[in-house]
């Protein structure tokens, strides 16, 4: 079955950390540019992260920049979107999909929570 699952995310304070994982089956993550995007309640869904599939080229919004690093685990499928110095701004339902840009993306994931208490 081809499929993105997205974990790691869960309720943090102002400040803090989270990991989340975007784990592929039925297909190789490294064959795609795989992008992390996020959708705030009420809010147009925004590009965070990016890592393209040849030299791991990676791209970030100026509101993530410097906070949040994209990364691949080829041996386990996995992409990883480690997240530090949340804040409440962050609060969003985070998906990763098969594109670096949404409207070209074939497969998203069913998402995962942040949520950034202040």
């Amino acid at each position: 079955q081809v499929q993105l699952v997205e974990s790691g995310g869960g309720l943090v304070q102002l400040g803090g950390s989270l990991r989340l994982s975007c784990a592929a089956s039925g297909f190789i993550l490294d064959d795609h540019d795989i992008g992390w995007f996020r959708q705030a309640p009420g809010k147009e869904r925004e590009g965070v992260s990016c890592i393209s599939r040849t030299d791991s080229i990676t791209y970030y919004a100026d509101s993530v920049k410097g906070r949040f690093t994209i990364s691949r685990d080829s041996h386990k499928n996995t992409v990883y979107l480690q997240m530090n110095s949340l804040k409440p701004e962050d609060t969003a339902d985070y998906y990763c999909a098969t594109d670096c840009r949404d409207i070209r993306a074939w497969l998203w994931g069913q998402g995962t929570q942040v949520t950034v208490s202040s």
